[in-house]
């Protein structure tokens, strides 16, 4: 299924976890997909991993990975340019890039405020604002960020949560101001994903990584918790002309939890 071919994607966060295999989805149902990450070893290790994979060979897809700080505006701004100096278009942006430095509220410095808000939030806001630059001429752009379970509210997360929350608001507007451009704009909210960082989560409340991921399965309507593959899916579906006439929404994928 080739929904992405002659696509140009552009992927934050992209060397692991949620991005890479957003990374591979795209790529393999035909896109153009660049990675930006903080880290550009890990970020080039994953784009020639995704290029050489048998399904985005055969789909015509690619991967390349550029070293970019999302909270830098020059950076991204250059990024950006150099992306679409290479490759003459610019159709996806998914906002991927997020930390966290969880905490109680009553412990929690403003260091760990400021980052996390600035990384997650601040990043998505840089970076569809450089990607619109190339989406408004085209008349044509998708972009999904990623929100999540926790903008409702999660203990020691108050930093993370006002960031995801923001997310959605940000979704919304930029749907409305987008649109008459043909430009898509949604989010995915996740659940409990099984990546790095809910590890790093079980780690911090004092757990196993096994042991945290089936207290949540617990409490799970499908019984368990989800994989990055499947939140690729949903965004590869925001990506592609199937969601057309999708806009200014947040999905929710937590397998049924409420």
């Amino acid at each position: 299924m080739n929904r992405l071919s002659n696509r140009v994607a552009v992927i934050t966060g992209g060397a692991q976890g949620i991005g890479a295999a957003t990374a591979l989805r795209l790529a393999a149902e035909g896109a153009q997909v660049a990675i930006l990450d903080l880290n550009g070893d890990r970020a080039a290790a994953t784009a020639e991993e995704i290029s050489s994979t048998d399904a985005v060979v055969a789909a015509g897809g690619s991967a390349r990975g550029l070293v970019c700080d999302v909270t830098d505006e020059l950076r991204v701004s250059e990024a950006f340019d150099e992306v679409f100096a290479t490759a003459g278009r610019l159709d996806i942006l998914v906002n991927n890039a997020g930390i966290t430095r969880d905490n109680l509220f009553f412990k929690m410095g403003r260091a760990d405020w400021d980052s996390v808000l600035v990384t997650n939030l601040t990043s998505a806001f840089l970076c569809a604002q450089a990607a619109q630059r190339f989406m408004v001429p085209a008349r044509y752009g998708k972009i999904v960020s990623l929100s999540s379970r926790s903008a409702l509210g999660n203990r020691g997360q108050a930093n993370y949560a006002a960031a995801k929350a923001a997310i959605q608001g940000l979704t919304a507007t930029l749907a409305l101001e987008l649109g008459p451009f043909n430009i898509t704009v949604n989010a995915v909210a996740p659940g409990y994903i099984a990546t790095a960082m809910t590890a790093a989560t079980a780690e911090r409340v004092g757990s196993t990584t096994e042991d945290h991921q089936q207290v949540v399965a617990d409490r799970t309507p499908l019984g368990r918790v989800g994989a990055a593959e499947e939140v690729a899916a949903a965004i590869a579906f925001f990506a592609s002309d199937d969601s057309s006439y999708v806009s200014g929404q947040t999905l929710y994928i937590n397998g049924g939890a409420r």
